[in-house]
């Protein structure tokens, strides 16, 4: 089985559209004006054994804070749209990730109720293009569009590329994890339904 889908969107500030297979390990091509995030991006869908193709154009280039925000809009969907009605998923993932100095934990509920809790000590004020108030604001979009619960906690560390490098493998990882189907037919929900 193959969950593949695509997604765009376009506003007067951006164009992003992307192509997602969750289940097909594959090439990773990610394009957008912001070198730190394309190397955030192509390391969370190498960390969920992913192929994706994802193409963010800024069209009126201010900072970053339009292509981060819109590309975890695009994200979002497509993954929501991956899902499906989410049936016979792990629904959960969880993982602790070191890289160096730097120890976070990621934990995820796909739940359908979307929220962001996030406890990051992180020293500077960008990297590469990418403002540490942006890494913030993709996590808690993605995870409203996707409908996904979405803890982030560093244990340690102080290196800001060391910390949010781990961030984002533990988001692949765990992402990965939750979303692979472990019981055909059966939804991991009391209530019968993951919608939220």
């Amino acid at each position: 089985m193959s969950r593949k889908c695509s997604y765009s969107r376009e506003t007067r500030e951006t164009r992003v559209e992307i192509n997602l297979d969750i289940d097909s390990r594959g090439d990773i091509v990610i394009s957008t004006p912001i070198p730190f995030f394309n190397h955030m991006l192509t390391t969370m869908f190498s960390y969920m054994n992913s192929t994706v193709s994802l193409v963010a154009i800024d069209k009126n280039p201010f900072d970053d804070h339009h292509i981060v925000e819109d590309v975890a809009i695009v994200v979002g969907e497509a993954l929501d749209r991956c899902l499906g009605d989410r049936v016979g998923i792990k629904r959960y993932g969880f993982v602790v990730i070191p890289m160096d100095d730097a120890l976070v934990l990621v934990s995820i509920d796909i739940s359908g109720r979307g929220g962001a809790y996030i406890e990051l000590n992180l020293r500077r004020e960008s990297i590469g293009g990418l403002a540490i108030e942006n890494v913030y604001h993709f996590i808690e979009t993605l995870a409203n569009r996707a409908g996904i619960t979405i803890h982030v906690k560093q244990l340690n560390g102080v290196n800001t590329h060391h910390i949010i490098e781990a961030v984002f493998k533990g988001l692949g990882m765990t992402i990965y994890e939750a979303t692979r189907i472990v019981e055909p037919g059966f939804v991991r929900s009391t209530k019968g339904v993951l919608d939220g």
